[in-house]
């Protein structure tokens, strides 16, 4: 029984020597190392290359690195069997941090003072208190379940819209594309922590943006906040709104082309606050601890954790 280890923009072989010291009955393999195709049982992948499954005669289940799978889910090779995304507490609580760090930092009017700072310009405006903000979340997974718990105490007005009905107490929620816009009017932050599915595509655009509440944050205007996927924004829809005011701010974790190209417009706007894909990096302790026991629970016979819903696509 074989692992292998296809990551790119990873060190493999860092992440090999820890799951060989955690699963010291399996052989662990990189693609840099030799191995015949047919004695892998296991692959753990990110951003697999064409050939990535080629000759996987006998593997079993697909490991996924990441909780996003759209990348993955595209691979036209990719084989019929189950695949296990990666969600544990300390991705979570990561993805939290990013989320509490900028919805707190728009709340507290961050551009306006980075502004007045570069002008040196005095102006004591004090801003409103943090249930005077309404934050909408959209995606109400684990990660945007967890973003609330760790945002209510702060007194945040909260929104949630999610694609099936939730309950969730204190929070406003909204339901379906019928309720979408219901949900953008009464919303000053918006968080995207939605998964990429061909329904949320594109999801950020100057429609949207369009569509949120005007008047909150002390007048300042609606800002975003995406810590999810590239594919779920319009870049060039976010330049135009940030330059023209329908956005006052926007922090963004993800890009449709990732690195972000030199040329991007975003690079040089004061009111885009940019981060390299950080927001929930995996580690490779609690990464190796997870898998190895979705690997040692499979060969259990016992139940697989957060396995992917290919119809959904997540």
């Amino acid at each position: 029984m074989t692992l292998l280890l296809h990551l790119a923009d990873f060190n493999e072989r860092a992440w090999a020597d820890r799951f060989q010291a955690a699963l010291p009955d399996i052989r662990v393999v990189t693609r840099a190392d030799s191995y015949d195709p047919a004695e892998i049982s296991y692959i753990f992948v990110w951003k697999p290359k064409p050939e990535a499954f080629d000759g996987l005669s006998n593997l079993k289940l697909v490991l996924s690195l990441g909780a996003g799978v759209d990348a993955l889910l595209r691979h036209p090779r990719l084989p019929e069997l189950p695949i296990i995304r990666f969600m544990d507490a300390d991705l979570t609580q990561r993805m939290s941090d990013y989320v509490v760090a900028n919805v707190t930092m728009h709340q507290r009017l961050f551009t306006r003072f980075k502004r007045d700072q570069q002008a040196r310009r005095w102006v004591q405006l004090y801003p409103a208190a943090a249930w005077h903000a309404n934050v909408g979340i959209m995606g109400l997974g684990q990660l945007g379940m967890d973003a609330i718990r760790h945002l209510k105490p702060f007194g945040y007005k909260l929104r949630g819209w999610s694609r099936t009905p939730k309950a969730v107490e204190g929070v406003e929620l909204f339901t379906g594309a019928e309720q979408f816009d219901a949900f953008l009017q009464g919303t000053d932050i918006l968080v995207n922590l939605l998964p990429l599915t061909a329904e949320t595509q594109g999801i950020l655009n100057y429609e949207t943006f369009s569509k949120l509440r005007r008047d909150g944050l002390d007048g300042e205007g609606p800002v975003i906040i995406n810590a999810a996927r590239g594919g779920h924004q319009r870049e060039a829809d976010i330049v135009r709104a940030l330059k023209d005011g329908i956005l006052k701010a926007a922090s963004l974790d993800v890009f449709e082309t990732e690195p972000l190209p030199k040329d991007s417009p975003l690079w040089e706007m004061d009111n885009a606050y940019i981060t390299p894909h950080i927001a929930a990096a995996s580690s490779e302790v609690t990464g190796v601890a997870y898998f190895s026991a979705v690997i040692r629970d499979h060969e259990a016979g016992k139940p697989l954790r957060n396995v992917v819903d290919r119809a959904r696509g997540y």
